[in-house]
């Protein structure tokens, strides 16, 4: 089983406002494979989070069929692992896309990890180089 590592990010700027995702996809050896980030129109905070998670996936099939999910999103994790409900008929809408991604793994986890992971701060630094673009 190939196994890849994905740090995520999403950046709203305004709650909703303009928004954009940042990711980095890491080997099991900490070598970063791929950077993406890419601005994504109107969403709050809670969707862009949502929505770098579903790039992450997509963007990871093409290295692995397992993948370890890093968010610094507490609730984003909470709610992938069926810890809290998902209220918000928005946010249920994403993650019922982030649900089908999964089915093209063997293996997704979803982990919480602190701002002051290199690999989180990076994928936060794409996602606002993507807002500073606009």
């Amino acid at each position: 089983m190939r196994k890849i590592i994905s740090y995520s990010d999403g950046a709203s700027r305004g709650n909703p406002g303009k928004a954009a995702i940042g990711i980095v996809l890491v080997g099991e050896d900490k070598k970063t494979l791929r950077e993406h980030s890419q601005t994504i129109g109107i969403a709050t905070n809670n969707q862009a989070e949502y929505r770098a998670i579903i790039k992450a996936l997509e963007l990871a099939q093409d290295y692995a069929d397992d993948v370890e999910c890093f968010l610094d999103s507490e609730l984003i994790v909470k709610q992938l692992n069926r810890e809290y409900k998902t209220k918000n008929l928005k946010l249920r809408e994403l993650q019922r896309v982030v649900r089908q991604k999964e089915e093209t793994f063997i293996r997704v986890t979803y982990k919480h990890v602190r701002r002051i992971n290199p690999f989180i701060q990076r994928a936060d630094e794409l996602a606002n180089l993507a807002l500073d673009a606009l």
